[in-house]
């Protein structure tokens, strides 16, 4: 079985986990039905061996999809009143969406390569308590502090 090649996109205001033949509904997007949508907000991607983390995209890599069809999501129906008023008031609304499906990721310019770590090498020391931080951790509040007697009797 070999590895798979995926994607974590931001895209529509969510995030979306992808591989190549992903079908997906986002909001909206300004592109034509049959044009190609390139992704570049990549927040983590999987080449099949290595695994790139994006600070806070992935540089050089990139979703292309495919726009399929625009459409309208289910329709939603507020309804709002006022008791004993005769007020009423129904609005309905659909969402505007849109379909794609994953062509390719693509992975260009620097690959990011895995470094061995020496032991202990990516470590860091602990930092020491600073003397302010010591005295707000001795003057804790009293009931915050655990107690030997039951609060309440017996």
């Amino acid at each position: 079985m070999s590895p798979t090649r995926y994607a974590v996109i931001a895209l529509g205001g969510r995030q979306w986990r992808v591989e190549p033949g992903t079908r997906l509904e986002v909001n909206r997007v300004p592109t034509a039905a049959g044009g190609e949508l390139p992704v570049g907000e990549i927040l983590a991607a999987h080449d099949g061996t290595t695994m790139h983390v994006g600070r806070p995209y992935v540089a050089g890599a990139k979703v292309i999809c495919e726009v399929l069809e625009h459409r309208r999501g289910p329709k939603v129906v507020s309804y709002r009143f006022r008791r004993r008023e005769n007020w009423r008031k129904t609005v309905g609304h659909r969402q505007p969406l849109t379909r794609l499906v994953v062509k390719e990721i693509l992975f260009q310019g620097q690959a990011v390569e895995a470094k061995p770590e020496a032991a202990g090498a990516g470590r860091q020391a602990p930092k020491a308590a600073s003397p302010k931080t010591a005295k707000r951790a001795r003057s804790a509040h009293p009931a915050m502090k655990a107690t030997k007697e039951p609060r309440h009797g017996a």
